[in-house]
């Protein structure tokens, strides 16, 4: 993928992110988040049921990397099962350390793929994935 396409669709993700806005729905359940490192500050609305990821939302104050980063998550997990959510999720944080991959799952994520070079900006890459990953390791524990 050629690097303008790239800026491109983080871009495009930035500035019309998918499924940005908060519901008012008890069936959801919120997860916040916090950079230490930026101003990333992120509320993501996770919905699932018999074991799928029916709906994820999410709103706050972000940098364009973290926005566009949830809203390609957004995008990725809705509708899938939990199971391949942790996988994709787990797949994404080894591409940002520089470790073994399958780039075949991460569709449009891959654009985040060399930014280990700017150390700084992985936490914004990742802030939102990480937060979906606590809540999948919670409720795989409550099972």
């Amino acid at each position: 993928m050629n690097e303008d396409y790239k800026k491109e669709i983080l871009l495009d993700n930035y500035q019309n992110p998918f499924n940005r806005g908060l519901i008012n729905n008890k069936e959801y359940i919120i997860v916040k988040l916090k950079s230490k490192n930026c101003i990333d500050q992120i509320d993501l609305q996770i919905k699932a049921k018999d074991d799928i990821i029916e709906d994820i939302r999410f709103d706050g104050e972000a940098c364009a990397i973290c926005t566009s980063s949830t809203s390609i998550l957004v995008k990725n997990l809705k509708g899938k099962k939990i199971l391949d959510a942790l996988n994709m999720i787990n797949n994404f944080n080894n591409m940002i350390e520089e470790k073994e991959y399958n780039k075949d799952i991460l569709n449009e994520a891959i654009i985040y793929e060399n930014i280990s070079k700017q150390p700084n900006r992985k936490n914004c890459a990742t802030l939102s994935w990480n937060g979906v990953k606590k809540y999948i390791e919670g409720e795989l524990k409550n099972e």
